[in-house]
C-alpha cells in the first residue's frame, strides 16, 4: 500500500457563513468518513486547518490568509493508504465534501525516494 494526500479545498465564504448547527453536522460527517477509512485500514492521519496563514515566496511573505486572491482555501488534509492512485480516488469519492455546499479534493501520491 502507498500513501496519498487528500487536500480538502472549500470556498472560504461558504465555510465562514456556516451556522453552528451546520458546522457541527459537517464535523460529524467528516468524523464518520474518517472512522470508516480507519476501519478499513486506509486512514493514516489528518487534521482540519485554520483559514489564516501566510503565503510566502523566496523574496517575501506576500500576504496574510485567508487569501483574497483565491476564494478557495485548503481547509484540511487526510493522509490515506491505498493500492494505487485509482483506489485513492475511489476512497476520496466518499468524502462528505461532495454531499455539501461544494468544494473539491486534490489527491496526490506521496513520492517515494
Amino acid at each position: 500500500m502507498d500513501n496519498f494526500l487528500i487536500l480538502i479545498r472549500e470556498d472560504i465564504a461558504q465555510v465562514s457563513n456556516l451556522s453552528e448547527v451546520e458546522m457541527q453536522a459537517d464535523i460529524e460527517a467528516y468524523t464518520q468518513w474518517v472512522e470508516n477509512l480507519a476501519a478499513h485500514d486506509h486512514f493514516v492521519s489528518g487534521e482540519p486547518l485554520e483559514a489564516k496563514g501566510k503565503y510566502m515566496t523566496k523574496e517575501q511573505v506576500s500576504s496574510d490568509g485567508p487569501f483574497i486572491e483565491s476564494k478557495e482555501v485548503v481547509t484540511g488534509f487526510i493522509l490515506i493508504k491505498a493500492r494505487d492512485l485509482d483506489e485513492a480516488v475511489e476512497l476520496s469519492k466518499t468524502c462528505p465534501i461532495f454531499k455539501g455546499n461544494g468544494g473539491a479534493l486534490e489527491v496526490r501520491p506521496i513520492m517515494k525516494y
